[in-house]
């Protein structure tokens, strides 16, 4: 005999939780982007039940601040952010007017700021950026389960190549 699954209201359709908001391009606009982040992350957890741990929350507002900045700093007028629950994964993305794509630049340990792009691809499990018709849009993914053997992003570890001999 089948049994039927239980019947749990905080049951979450992935598909269906997403956030989104828009921002005049303002400094000021990134600090209200990351409480919306955390906001949104309190919710996942409070009312549908997802585990949401200390390092996603503050993983997801380190990369929403850091996308949000450069389209603040490099791109005129509004952004769009989407915070979107997909898989197992909240995907931050930013929409900017700005039809230059963003480049990582290459590791110097003396070059002050401008390190934004490499936190954010070095966080994040999957990392994106896609020409629009109007600008572009910037997505990263974090990972929502810790994996203690794992790294930051929540990516496994590399096995050790095998030993010749």
């Amino acid at each position: 005999m089948d049994e039927a699954a239980p019947d749990d209201d905080r049951r979450v359709d992935e598909s269906l939780v997403m956030l989104s908001a828009a921002y005049e391009g303002a400094a000021a606009d990134v600090a209200r982007a990351r409480e919306l982040a955390r906001g949104f992350l309190a919710r996942l957890q409070g009312v549908y039940g997802v585990p949401v741990s200390e390092r996603v929350m503050d993983t997801v507002q380190l990369v929403v601040s850091e996308l949000l900045t450069n389209a603040c700093k490099y791109a005129p007028g509004p952004c769009l952010l989407d915070l979107e629950l997909t898989a197992g994964q909240v995907d931050v993305t930013v929409w900017d007017s700005a039809a230059v794509l963003p480049l990582a630049k290459a590791a110097d340990p003396g070059r002050v700021g401008q390190h934004g792009l490499e936190i954010v691809m070095a966080v994040s499990q999957g990392f994106a950026v896609h020409r629009e018709p109007v600008g572009k849009r910037t997505t990263a993914s974090v990972m929502l389960a810790d994996d203690p053997g794992g790294d930051i992003a929540g990516r496994p570890p590399v096995p050790p190549p095998p030993i010749q001999g």
